[in-house]
């Protein structure tokens, strides 16, 4: 009995013992019970001042009956944190309701900007995310100072260090602050490349953006590490392979690593070349059976024979494209198939077109243009919305709207509209400054020391216009230009330009009277081809010439107190002046030619002038050509109106072509003709003026007829044909870094100007004929008796030979030349050493 009990009173004290826990669990849900019984509307909200109870109670969203579990009060917990609202937020359980006490983030008063000196608040205010007046959050703060870094490092700052700091101030309110230490900018210490063999190092620099940082490099910023950059040069690369016939070239990477020493990055591009091919056939085929495939054969810019050029199969390709929808064919495809023959370095082409798929465009959006109109973006597209969709014309369009220059990026891309058979084209774009104001400075033999100041916009007004202003003033050229561009004239593709000019040109060594212009022209034009233009203009202008009143003061009146007898008139036994005793009379000071005295006598001269220019360019850079043509032809009508009538044709022609290892070959042919219309006479002023701008080694207005009176100016007087052709070879100096800029020349010039159509000598029986001579008695005088003869050398052949040194400077183009004319006529002006060149700053 007593075992008995002893047994029955451990089991009550076993189970008193597992019952305690089982009680405290069961309490404890009851109260979990309790707690989770609370509606959204019940809760207790402690800690707010500016938020609103209502709206925090918002956050906790009830399930079925209205009541909060415990998965939905985490879920408002979280949901509040992350507003960004608060500092700290805590739910508790009081007196059988659930309270939320929360600790709300301060406001921020202001923000400010420490140590920034390269960025501008304004900028730095944009960009990040805390404002004034707005909540504090501090993980907000963190991005907001790594955002701030990052707008340096993309100017090449990439030691920037950027602290935030938060200041308290009464009634829970902040002041923040980012001190920035920028640093120093990050450049490019050195760009090699790997497995380029056809092209050297230094060839390949030139067809990248990326440069090495240099002593000048401060000028620029394409020495400033940019990753953007470094990528978009990969492609750069690429395309100058594929244009030169390398069809199976890989740039493989661009590795860029920093060098801590060297404070900068080195930057390698590594290439796999390929062989080189050129081109065994070219094919046409069409599966469209009214389209026949050989009839696009005009529209192929690929010839069997030549290299293989991946740019002139895009273009080829377009051109196809836009010919076939002008036949009606609005969804043919023209796609280029390529057959290599890798043993013969061939490759057979086949432009296959086929019937494309229905597509139609949706809309075309436009996004990112803060400051240029839709309408200046959607004017470059040859489509619109419903037309038919058109690959090859929407890359026209991409690569026009990069043209314009108005914007850093652009980019097109495709998107599905509505239905299957729409697309929408979306148009991203970043705009850049567009405006530029320059003081140029210079020096040349020709015009001496010589300064700009201009003013220019490219994108006026957000409308596409370019309207500049610039005023000159130097030693011996002065003036003023105001010009205006609107490219598209009432909505079409035609340019209107207007053209407000005034120049003065000085006498100086070269020339021994003064000039000056002002005139108007509009002109008009029109692309023909991408590599083909055309423009048409009309000049108008008033232009008079001043001399130096010794050089004009013959005077043989004898009753004129200004009485200064010629020579001719002493000789014939008339009195000398008081103001000129000596036998040369008027001439002891000099005595300008006869024709730049009758052009004095003239007065102002009203040229009124239609004309036309061609322009054919397919060079490869328009500022460092290395490859292409440039072909100018342009003729002048004056007579519509004014004083004066002549035909003016001329035509100057650039070829460029690298020979080997980054020698330039230019062959440079020019020429002109002025021909008189009617029985008007023609102009000094008129006559083409040759000097170094034709054959180098000559003075400016150096070559052609010249006043040969032993005590007159010795003026030029011009002629009314030239031709000119110089061979020229281009090399850079090895041995100094690409960045300098540097290349030496050699070349060897040849021309002549020839055929003037002005009065060679002059006999009066009286000087009363003589312009400029005023005259005294009528009495026979000897030929030549005002002036004196000319001499025109006909057509003698200059020559010369010659080495320049070309410097492509921070501060702008400048060339010195060194020229030894080899043939000359005999009154010629020699001038060996020529040098010019202006500045931007």
């Amino acid at each position: 009995m007593n075992v008995g009990m002893r047994v029955r009173g451990g089991l009550f004290a076993a189970l008193i013992m597992f019952a305690m826990p089982v009680a405290g669990t069961l309490a404890a849900m009851l109260v979990s019970s309790s707690a989770t019984a609370q509606t959204a509307a019940s809760i207790q909200v402690e800690g707010n001042r500016r938020v609103e109870v209502e709206t925090i109670r918002s956050y906790f969203k009830p399930g079925p009956g209205g009541r909060l579990d415990q998965g939905r009060i985490d879920d408002g917990l979280k949901a509040l944190i992350e507003t960004g609202l608060f500092q700290d937020v805590r739910i508790n359980q009081a007196g059988g309701r659930l309270v939320v006490t929360v600790v709300e983030n301060p406001v921020i008063g202001r923000i400010a900007f420490e140590g920034n000196k390269k960025v501008k608040d304004e900028q730095l205010s944009g960009e990040i995310q805390s404002k004034p007046r707005g909540t504090l959050s501090r993980p907000m703060v963190q991005s907001d100072a790594q955002r701030i870094a990052e707008i340096y490092r993309r100017s090449g700052r990439y030691d920037v260090r950027v602290t935030p700091e938060i200041i308290e101030q009464p009634n829970n309110r902040v002041d923040l602050i980012f001190t920035i230490a920028e640093g120093a900018k990050t450049g490019v210490k050195s760009i090699e490349f790997i497995g380029n063999v056809a092209y050297s190092s230094y060839r390949l620099k030139d067809v990248i953006k990326t440069r090495e940082s240099n002593l000048l490099s401060f000028l620029g910023g394409n020495d400033v590490y940019d990753p953007d950059r470094v990528e978009a040069d990969r492609d750069l690369i690429r395309r100058f392979y594929l244009k030169h016939g390398y069809a199976d070239v890989q740039v493989i990477a661009a590795l860029t690593e920093y060098d801590p020493e060297r404070k900068g990055f080195l930057v390698t591009f590594k290439i796999d070349e390929g062989q080189q091919y050129r081109v065994a056939q070219v094919n046409f085929a069409s599966s469209i059976g009214t389209l026949d495939g050989n009839t696009m054969r005009g529209f192929s810019r690929v010839n069997v024979g030549s290299l293989y050029n991946a740019e002139a199969l895009e273009k080829s390709v377009e051109e196809m494209q836009i010919e076939a929808s002008r036949r009606g064919y609005a969804f043919a495809i023209v796609r280029p198939r390529g057959d290599r023959n890798f043993e013969a370095h061939t490759v057979s082409i086949t432009f296959a077109i086929d019937e494309g798929p229905r597509t139609y465009i949706e809309r075309i959006n436009v996004r990112g243009n803060t400051r240029t109109r839709d309408y200046v973006i959607r004017r470059e597209f040859d489509l619109s919305e419903g037309d038919a969709y058109n690959r090859a014309l929407v890359d026209r369009a991409e690569r026009r709207l990069k043209n314009l220059d108005f914007f850093k990026s652009v980019k097109i891309t495709a998107e599905p509209g509505s239905s299957s058979d729409r697309v929408v084209l979306v148009v991203d774009l970043e705009e850049k400054s567009t405006g530029d104001f320059s003081v140029s400075g210079g020096y040349s033999t020709t015009d001496g020391a010589l300064a700009e100041v201009s003013i220019s916009e490219r994108n006026f007004l957000g409308r596409g216009l370019y309207a500049k202003a610039s005023v000159t003033y130097g030693q011996y050229a002065r003036g003023y230009t105001l010009s205006f561009v609107e490219p598209y004239l009432l909505d079409y593709r035609v340019a209107l330009g207007l053209d407000l000019f005034q120049r003065e040109q000085l006498a100086n060594s070269y020339i021994s009277y003064g000039t000056k212009t002002i005139g108007f022209s509009p002109r008009l034009g029109f692309a023909l081809r991408e590599d083909l233009s055309l423009q048409v203009r009309y000049s108008i202008y008033q232009q008079n010439i001043s001399l130096p009143s010794t050089l004009s003061n013959c005077n043989n009146d004898l009753t004129s107190p200004n009485y200064n007898p010629s020579p001719a008139f002493l000789a014939n036994g008339n009195p000398a002046s008081a103001f000129n005793t000596s036998s040369l009379g008027c001439y002891v000071d000099g005595e300008a030619s006869l024709p730049v005295r009758q052009e004095l006598q003239n007065g102002k001269t009203l040229t009124s002038a239609i004309g036309y220019t061609l322009n054919y360019n397919t060079l490869d850079n328009n500022k460092i050509p290395t490859e292409g043509l440039l072909i100018d032809f342009k003729q002048d009508f004056a007579g519509v109106g004014g004083d004066v009538s002549y035909l003016k044709t001329a035509i100057d022609a650039k070829y460029y072509q690298t020979l080997v290892s980054d020698v330039v070959g230019l062959i440079h042919v020019q020429g002109g003709m002025l021909n008189q219309i009617g029985n008007s006479s023609l102009r000094m002023l008129d006559h083409f003026q040759m000097g170094p701008n034709l054959v180098r080694g000559f003075a400016p207005n150096g070559i052609g007829a010249r006043d040969i009176n032993p005590y007159g100016t010795g003026d030029s007087l011009g002629g009314t044909k030239y031709w000119g052709v110089s061979a020229e070879l281009q090399m850079p100096f090895w041995f100094l870094p690409k960045e300098v800029g540097l290349k030496g020349a050699v070349y060897a010039d040849a021309g002549g100007l020839y055929d003037y159509k002005g009065p060679t000598s002059w006999a009066f029986t009286n000087e009363v004929n003589a312009p400029g001579c005023i005259p005294g008695t009528t009495i026979p005088l000897p030929a030549g008796s005002c002036t004196g003869l000319v001499y025109d050398s006909g057509n003698v052949v200059r020559s010369s030979v010659g080495v320049g040194l070309i410097w492509a400077s921070p501060f702008g183009p400048l060339r010195f030349d060194y020229a030894v004319p080899l043939t000359k006529g005999q009154y010629d002006r020699v001038q060996q050493f020529k040098f010019g060149g202006s500045s931007s700053f």
